[in-house]
């Protein structure tokens, strides 16, 4: 997102959290909007990965997928990598446990790095620990290559979560199979999308997976399911507990910034103003910055220094209002809010300037999945955001994803597939999500911490015995699967001893049975 002061290459890091309508509506009338979800942080990690080192050891290997399950066609094949270790594994005679990490949008390298908790469980309960990639991402590439892969709506059309889920039923299948350790207990694991993947798998292959562990898997974030402005609420309210000021300097930034971009030379001011590494274009390019940060700065306000986005302090969102409000009185509006974003940006100080963007058309696979079927409506509402006032206009969306991909969002094909329709307080609906999870699910944790903005579209009560809601106030995105640290808090440390033993339930559980029945 900057370019450092040295001379060594330039790191680009950005992300397309909205789309804003870039058409020439009145800007003072009409503001910012956007449509698309925000991103799952992820965009992000590649790029900041330099910042880290592999701290776990694992075999990378490759497996040859069908490009459509569903088809009984001659379509071509492609290589999905999977990352493996066995050297806890008591192996299939026990039988030891399985322990698979349902691969999300991304770099699977990446989500291993930064998914310390199973890896810390698998020696105590004698695992083999498995990252499948999924599909038509980091080196799983249909079609051989990424260009070929994201052509056109043709080759990118395999990219489905359902396609995703049977990659890693086949991929564990045939693994077992292999290592005859088709009786070895498979327990899912999964943050974020992969969360969702995860709750969705133990739902469609109960036969393959015992449990599933779904952290931060906004599973709700669908039509009607939940109020569209729940996502910015959240974020708002955030920024808002640690001081109203804060909030309510940045709810009054929007303006000012039309107000300044429309000036004679306003557009160059604001990239003075911002220290932008290219002159400004548009106003919607900065406003989409400043959006990325706030929402990513909800998303990982965890309690402890980390680098899994940016470099970043403990509690960042407090450090943030601190330089917002922390200005003499004659400092600007958008002054104030260049210090308090630069705590996400440039928290190290290594920057001198910033890239807003590094992907102007937004045509990568996260695109496309939100313009087919991860249809998720959001909107921001006058009085509890700090955002822009914005409805959800379903058919701006559509058109927007016509103009990209040539293709019309499904948006209640994910509910037809796993189950949601209807208000989520219709309990006796048998379409509805909670019923679906109550009467046809089991063995599913879903942990959620409160700070985080995805919280509000997630599952935040048990549904039955086996459907258990664990929810810390305190926490952020999927920090209970993130490595531990000596910096954890108790409420962590007890959400994830309660995480553990219902785990340890559902494999004493799936033994007994076993045993009972091979002993008839």
């Amino acid at each position: 997102m900057a370019k450092p002061r040295h001379n060594s290459l330039i790191i680009v890091i950005s992300i397309i959290i909205v789309i804003f309508i870039s058409s020439s509506f009145s800007l003072a009338s009409q503001p910012f909007k956007f449509r698309r979800a925000p991103r799952f942080p992820v965009k992000f990690s590649h790029q900041a990965r330099p910042h880290l080192q592999q701290q776990y050891r694992y075999d990378t290997r490759y497996f040859w997928q069908r490009l459509d399950h569903f088809s009984f066609a001659d379509h071509p094949r492609f290589l999905q990598r999977y990352l493996i270790n066995t050297e806890h594994w008591v192996g299939p005679n026990r039988p030891g446990p399985i322990f698979l990490y349902c691969g999300n949008e991304g770099d699977i390298d990446w989500f291993a790095t930064n998914t310390g908790f199973v890896w810390e469980l698998a020696p105590s309960f004698g695992a083999m620990v498995v990252f499948p990639e999924h599909r038509y991402y980091g080196e799983s590439m249909p079609y051989g290559s990424q260009e070929e892969a994201y052509k056109n709506a043709t080759t990118l059309s395999y990219l489905t979560a359902e396609q995703a889920l049977a990659d890693f039923a086949v991929l564990i299948t045939d693994l077992k199979r292999n290592l005859t350790a088709e009786a070895c207990p498979v327990v899912l694991f999964g943050g974020s999308y992969g969360g969702m993947l995860a709750a969705w798998m133990r739902l469609k292959y109960p036969h393959i997976a015992i449990g599933a562990l779904a952290s931060s898997a906004p599973i709700l974030q669908f039509e009607d399911l939940v109020p569209p402005e729940t996502f910015y609420n959240i974020v708002s309210n955030d920024f808002k507990r640690e001081s109203t000021s804060c909030f309510n300097t940045i709810k009054e930034s929007w303006g000012e910034l039309i107000s300044v971009g429309q000036k004679e030379n306003g557009l160059i001011e604001l990239t003075k103003t911002f220290r932008l590494c290219r002159d400004l274009m548009k106003t919607e390019d900065l406003a989409d910055w400043l959006n990325s940060a706030y929402s990513y700065l909800a998303m990982v306000d965890y309690p402890y220094p980390s680098e899994f986005m940016m470099p970043l302090p403990g509690y960042p969102i407090r450090e943030v209002c601190k330089q917002i409000d922390s200005g003499p009185e004659s400092t600007s509006i958008l002054d104030r809010i260049f210090q308090g974003v630069s705590v996400y940006y440039n928290y190290t100080g290594e920057f001198d300037c910033f890239q807003l963007d590094d992907d102007p058309h937004g045509l990568d696979g996260w695109n496309w999945q939100a313009c087919t079927e991860i249809v998720m409506p959001m909107s921001s509402d006058q009085d509890a955001s700090m955002f822009p006032t914005n409805n959800y206009n379903y058919s701006a969306f559509q058109e927007e994803c016509w103009q990209d991909f040539k293709v019309i969002p499904r948006p209640r094909w994910i509910t037809t597939q796993f189950g949601g329709h209807g208000k989520c307080d219709v309990d006796l609906d048998p379409r509805d999500i909670k019923s679906v999870l109550k009467f046809f699910g089991s063995n599913i944790i879903f942990s959620n911490g409160l700070l985080d903005p995805w919280s509000g579209s997630s599952v935040l009560q048990n549904i039955s015995e086996t459907i258990v809601a664990l929810v810390t106030k305190e926490g952020a995105h999927h920090i209970d699967l993130r490595p531990s640290t000596r910096d954890d808090p108790d409420w962590l440390k007890e959400q994830r001893a309660t995480e553990i033993k219902l785990i340890e339930g559902w494999l004493n559980s799936y033994y007994r049975e076993k045993k009972s029945t091979f002993n008839i």
